[in-house]
């Protein structure tokens, strides 16, 4: 007698797919993402392009009327160019304000 093989659990009706098929990412949502990511660790300049970017892909892909995703990818993206963007210009700020003070404010002078 040959051995018998397990079916996996049915997890919808017969014939149907267990999940909706999500439709293909947006071309540009991962590399919103990346950038995004590098603009916290590695180089603050990059925020912007992200956060530019990422707006651009989001108005995209909800344009898209469900035929892109990774609408998730590119809002996280963007995000993080925004709190990138921010961390630079008060960064910019501070140097400039240490600057100004001529360095009294640190030397104690």
């Amino acid at each position: 007698m040959p051995p018998m093989t397990q079916q996996p659990p049915a997890y919808g009706p017969p014939g149907y797919p267990a999940y909706p098929p999500q439709p293909p990412k947006h071309p540009q949502a991962v590399t919103v993402l990346v950038l995004g990511i590098l603009s916290l660790v590695v180089c603050g300049l990059i925020g912007p392009f992200a956060w530019s970017m990422g707006s651009r892909v989001v108005g995209e892909i909800q344009a898209s009327g469900g035929r892109w995703g990774g609408d998730t990818e590119a809002t996280i993206g963007r995000i993080l160019g925004i709190v990138a963007t921010v961390l630079l210009v008060v960064s910019v700020v501070f140097f400039v304000f240490i600057l100004s003070a001529g360095g009294s404010f640190i030397l104690g002078s």
